[in-house]
């Protein structure tokens, strides 16, 4: 882009490095990384379980895993809902 041209994008292309971005969006929902960090904790536990997994067809094993899995995410979401509603409407209420 030359220096005559007004941004297009101007909050994309400030100083900021990828890791303090990164960070703010950690403080802005905090329940998202704790959400994905246990999606990926269920599906490696899942892996590890698969070579033990005995009679179990493969099919009814990879079911589980990924019902586990999405129970996970779907717990996690539902906790940063109520987190970000406790947030505004009880922690700073509006006069």
């Amino acid at each position: 882009m030359s220096s005559g041209q007004e941004s297009v994008f101007p909050e994309y292309e400030t100083d900021t490095s990828q890791t303090s971005k990164l960070l703010r969006k950690f403080k802005e929902t905090p329940f998202v990384p704790i959400g994905m960090a246990g999606f990926a904790a269920v599906v490696g536990y899942g892996l590890y379980r698969l070579k033990h997994r005995g009679d179990m067809k493969m099919s009814l094993h990879l079911i589980h895993m990924r019902v586990a899995a999405q129970g996970f995410v779907v717990g996690a979401i539902t906790c940063g809902v109520l987190y970000s509603m406790f947030r505004d409407y009880i922690g700073k209420p509006k006069e």
